[in-house]
């Protein structure tokens, strides 16, 4: 009997374990699904530990939910996969959460004005940071301005005991206040240095912007002011400044995103949260550091796949020139409203060559800030040569970050040599009122954000927003890709260089897991890969176009887990 009674309980706990393995943690029903690479003949998805388990009908899944099984009603709403931030700054748009924040000013004066107000809560002598200012997007033109910068005089007088930085929207160049450039040290002596301009009057004297190379001055300064203060409290701001940073990905359907450099303390850090499994937006980084560093320690901070997925650094970033607002974006030919300028090589080419070797070495990606169009071609050059001198290595998937401004006959290159082009759709429309004015209409028309040439060349075309200098939001980014015309109306840019609205979520979803490995794992809803999806007000391949700027994230999914609800 006492027999008897074990064998049935023995059989009583394998069939309820068999029936948890047939059973879905979540069933998301009456879903518009778009799964990017394959076609569900249904309207629900089964999610089971985290991973797509199941596709189909609803009145064929509802039999494998219990109790225990979350059901989500999408309403016919459009289901796809989570977009993937292609390049961004994660800690940046953080602290941009934090610190003041000029991507809506219109005028020079009111950011005086924001900075002012800042004063009056900050301590004397506390450094006060900014980002997201630019002089080609102003309402009106200061005066006096050299190249449209205003003079520091006006800040300087808001902010006599408090150093204060401002950065460029580019990230490539700062305004610094009077009491800054004291704590470093600018004189009318001080030279410029190799990849970098000190803007000045004509007199010699600095007005307050510094571009490019000149920006790590002050970058060096404030690092040691920070060292100052108690690591505690430094932390802490830091760790708030990355919940910021989750909960503006999530609550825009940004499920991962692939910061584009961060230096070796940070990647410390996002290491942590990620065995910790503090992380809800996956995170794929690059390390940034000089060839030097990198020697020492990139072989350490390799790292594939930790807390679930939810940490990976395979990558090292750099750069060859800056941004085109800041007119540091290296140039075949001169400026068209800086006459014989062509930009800046912000890092020597002997640098570059040394980190790609040791890229190929410890088998990492090469990533390389690019947007003039000889900044391109040199690393177009430099990658290929790389190619060439290690035929054994075959699947090299080295990117370039941006490939803003190409010459015509470098289009043709990216598909050939299968170098990835890590595109921004919204640089397009955010740069577009100076790009003409910056390259002359030829050079714009032939060469500028040309996304339908790449793709028709048969290159990888990936998408991001390269927050902060960008809003994260993927439906902002989506509308600039397919139309090419700002949110307020107005002519497109250039109309014939559009993606198709299929390709436009390709971009933002597959194509940024291809460029980063990750295809097998994420970007698409197949069976079997990570349950990353949004579930969007709109349909984005058959709605209005007046209709996708309306669109709204109704639910964040991650590792099917609801992370954010409308």
């Amino acid at each position: 009997m006492m027999r008897m009674i074990l064998i049935i309980l023995v059989f009583g706990v394998m069939l309820s374990g068999c029936a948890n393995n047939q059973t879905a943690d979540m069933i998301i029903k009456n879903a518009n699904i778009y799964a990017v690479d394959t076609t569900y003949n249904g309207d629900a998805i089964a999610i089971k530990d985290g991973k797509i388990w199941k596709a189909g009908k609803w009145d064929e899944l509802e039999s494998f939910s219990d109790e225990n099984t979350e059901i989500i009603d999408a309403q016919g709403n459009f289901l796809m996969p989570g977009f993937i931030e292609g390049h961004g700054h994660y800690g940046g748009l953080g602290t941009s959460l934090i610190n003041l924040n000029f991507l809506k000013s219109s005028s020079w004066e009111s950011i005086v004005d924001d900075v002012s107000d800042k004063v009056q809560m900050t301590p004397k002598g506390s450094w006060i940071i900014g980002r997201g200012w630019h002089q080609e997007k102003w309402d009106s033109i200061p005066k006096p301005n050299v190249y449209k910068y205003p003079y520091h005089n006006t800040l300087s007088a808001v902010s006599q005991d408090n150093p204060v930085v401002l950065y460029h929207a580019s990230g490539h160049a700062l305004f610094a206040n009077q009491k800054a450039m004291q704590e470093v040290g600018i004189t009318r002596e001080t030279p410029n240095p190799v990849g970098g301009e000190i803007v000045r009057d004509k007199n010699g004297e600095a007005i307050g912007v510094f571009e490019e190379r000149a920006m790590d001055l002050f970058m060096r300064k404030y690092a040691d002011y920070q060292a100052s203060l108690d690591k505690k409290v430094v932390d802490s701001i830091w760790l708030k400044a990355m919940h910021l940073a989750e909960q503006d990905c999530l609550s825009k359907g940004v499920t991962s995103f692939q910061d584009a450099g961060s230096k070796f303390v940070d990647l410390d850090k996002y290491e942590k949260l990620a065995k910790d499994n503090a992380l809800k937006v996956r995170l794929w980084v690059m390390m940034r550091e000089p060839l030097k560093a990198l020697e020492s320690n990139a072989s350490k901070y390799k790292k594939i796949n930790l807390g679930g997925y939810y940490y990976t650094c395979n990558a090292i970033k750099t750069d060859i020139d800056g941004a085109l607002g800041s007119y540091g974006a290296w140039l075949l030919e001169s400026y068209n409203d800086k006459p014989g300028f062509k930009g800046q090589n912000t890092t020597d080419i002997a640098e570059i060559k040394g980190i790609a070797d040791l890229a190929v070495k410890l088998d990492l990606q090469l990533c390389v800030h690019a947007i003039g169009d000889r900044g391109n071609r040199t690393v177009l050059d430099l990658f290929e040569d790389e190619m060439r001198r290690h035929p054994e290595k075959k699947d090299w998937r080295w990117r370039i970050e941006h490939a803003q401004h190409l010459h015509p006959d470098d289009i043709i290159r990216f598909g050939k040599s299968k170098i990835i082009a890590s595109m921004q759709g919204i640089h397009c429309t955010s740069d577009a009122p100076y790009v003409i004015q910056r390259l002359g209409e030829k050079r714009a028309k032939e060469g500028a954000y040309a996304w339908r040439s790449l793709l028709d060349s048969g290159a990888v075309v990936t998408n991001g927003t390269d927050t902060p200098i960008e809003d994260i939001n993927p439906i902002e980014n989506f509308y600039a890709s397919v139309t090419r015309k700002k949110q307020g109306g107005g002519e497109a840019f250039f109309p014939e260089q559009v993606m198709t609205r299929k390709e436009a979520i390709y971009t933002y979803t597959l194509a940024n897991a291809y460029a980063a490995f990750e295809e097998n794992i994420k970007g698409s809803l197949k069976t079997g890969k990570l349950a990353d999806m949004v579930i969007l007000s709109n349909d984005l391949i058959r709605c209005e176009e007046s209709e996708i700027l309306n669109t709204q994230v109704l639910y964040t999914i991650v590792g099917g887990k609801v992370q954010y609800k409308k």
